[in-house]
């Protein structure tokens, strides 16, 4: 394990009128306990729970792979300046890692090309072919399959967009063997209930305010599936 929280400073807050820094959930909330090697951050959307997680990356020297840009219509000058007032707390000092997100993803795979154009071996390290020509989960399992064997920090967000069902046990899988090796910590904003049953993994609730932490059985994304599978076993079986 590499980083053991996040301290976040409201009363440093720039305004409080506009994203992020009206959330309650930043306003109210003063530390995030990261210190497991595997820490989730669930809630509904717009809780601020991808907006930390981009912010600790900033914070952490992270580099996020985009493109630029183009024009908005409208722009809040203030959405990606929270990683300015917050503070990580290390174990041993900050170390690399990796920010994923199903749109940097689609940019990290053009570049992934570009330089294979010019050094065709590169490929060697995500399965041994273009992260383009394979499916976009077939990509996705390559990409965490090679990168998440090296020591580091690993920030995912909403990895289970593209993923089938059996392909979330496969990164579920990936996600258990490397946290316990050591090497490896993560942290991921997710919706995805088969994610979140990681064994010993700490679940982080954004839907409270203050953030809190809370067990799996009681999170809203487990409810909801149990719940709906309960009610059409309930309706197949009159049926």
């Amino acid at each position: 394990m590499h980083l053991e929280k996040a301290t976040i400073f409201p009363e440093k807050f720039p305004t409080q009128e506009h994203y992020p820094f009206n959330l309650p959930t930043f306003r109210r909330t003063r530390t995030v306990d990261l210190n497991s090697p595997v820490t989730f951050f669930v809630g509904e959307n717009g809780t601020g729970k991808s907006t930390l997680l981009e912010a600790i990356s900033y914070k952490s020297g992270i580099h996020m792979w985009q493109s630029t840009e183009g024009v908005r219509f409208e722009l809040n000058p203030y959405e990606s300046m929270l990683y300015r007032y917050i503070a990580l707390g290390w174990m041993n000092g900050s170390v690399p890692g990796s920010f994923f997100s199903g749109e940097m993803f689609r940019d990290f795979s053009r570049f992934l090309d570009d330089w294979a154009a010019r050094d065709s071996g590169i490929f060697d390290y995500f399965g041994g072919k273009s992260l383009l020509t394979q499916s976009h989960g077939q990509a996705l399992m390559s990409f965490f399959k090679s990168r998440y064997k090296r020591k580091g920090l690993y920030l995912l967000d909403e990895p289970e967009t593209a993923l089938s069902p059996k392909s979330q046990l496969e990164l579920l899988e990936v996600i258990q063997r490397m946290s316990r090796t050591g090497h490896a910590q993560f942290i991921i904003a997710t919706h995805s209930p088969i994610l979140m049953a990681c064994p010993e993994a700490k679940i982080h609730s954004f839907d409270s305010v203050p953030v809190k932490r809370i067990e799996y059985r009681k999170t809203g994304h487990y409810r909801i599936y149990r719940d709906f599978i309960l009610e059409r076993e309930k309706y197949f079986r009159a049926h």
